[in-house]
């Protein structure tokens, strides 16, 4: 995997970040999801780094990445300081303004950055999220069944913690096959990578926190912004699974371009094939449309 890229270790303010880079050309962050890790990127990356500079990151307290202490707010684990991790990492490795996409809790990274930081970020990509606030408001028992974790592990600790430490292969695997829809793209030693993220009792707490975080602090900002007026102000792609819940959930408002474009000033993008972890099950059709738009 990641024929070409070289691994190294950021070291940020309040943690370590592990990052891949390959390829050259203009900058390009790519950040995952969850249950997943940098890893989920494994295919797209190598392609795009044939137009990009491209950097592949583990988030704050997932991967290979440090997991640092939180507090009752789980400020450590908003978006607003996993975006802030980001910004220090690119500018370690020398890239002061870059491009950007993020697939689901990694897609809350990149808009929350590019909020933060509008100076930074040149073009943005979401994959399967509409905004945090936005989800939160529009919540019901779809959202409750098909996407337990953001329920599940919003809960005060331990519990969240002890039943994703008890079973990480189960989760894994209720993942790829409740999210996904080719759960034959996902080899033993993908799999595997993941479930073993899942095996260390600090990065299980931390993934929680990040949950917990989600539930509270960065819905938080999210309401002040819109009450601030505050946009996404650089060209923005948002790209959703054409096979689950953001395809359907919301057409009666127009669908996530239409929730998107309440909160930036040019977004386009679609459904692709696949299921939520597209990026993986879909990886060609992926990355010719991210590098379509990047390239533009």
């Amino acid at each position: 995997m990641f024929s070409g890229f070289g691994a190294r270790t950021v070291q940020v303010e309040e943690t370590s970040i592990f990052v891949r880079v390959g390829g050259s050309g203009p900058p390009l962050l790519l950040l995952h999801g969850f249950p997943e890790t940098h890893v989920m990127w494994r295919d797209i990356a190598v392609a795009l780094a044939q137009r990009f500079s491209v950097v592949v990151a583990d988030l704050r307290g997932y991967g290979q990445s440090g997991c640092p202490g939180s507090d009752a707010d789980h400020t450590a684990y908003s978006k607003r300081a996993m975006a802030h991790d980001m910004v220090q990492v690119m500018n370690a490795l020398g890239f002061d303004r870059f491009m950007l996409a993020g697939h689901d809790r990694g897609g809350r990274v990149a808009y929350r950055l590019a909020l933060d930081h509008p100076e930074i970020v040149s073009k943005l990509a979401v994959l399967d999220v509409i905004p945090t606030a936005a989800a939160w408001d529009r919540a019901d028992a779809r959202l409750a069944l098909a996407f337990w974790p953001w329920s599940l592990l919003a809960q005060p600790e331990p519990l969240p913690e002890c039943l994703l430490a008890a079973a990480p292969d189960a989760v894994v695997d209720n993942a790829i096959a409740g999210w996904g829809s080719a759960p034959d793209a996902f080899p033993a030693e993908v799999r595997e990578a993941y479930i073993e993220a899942l095996r260390d009792p600090a990065h299980v707490h931390a993934i929680c926190e990040e949950y917990r975080a989600a539930a509270g602090i960065d819905r938080e900002h999210d309401v002040q912004d819109q009450a601030d007026g505050r946009r996404i102000k650089c060209p923005m792609l948002a790209l959703w699974s054409g096979e689950g819940g953001l395809e359907n959930w919301y057409a009666h408002e127009g669908g996530p371009l239409a929730i998107w474009r309440q909160w930036a000033d040019s977004v386009e993008g679609g459904a692709v094939e696949g299921g939520h972890f597209f990026p993986e099950e879909n990886p060609d059709g992926t990355a010719k449309i991210l590098l379509n738009s990047f390239a533009a």
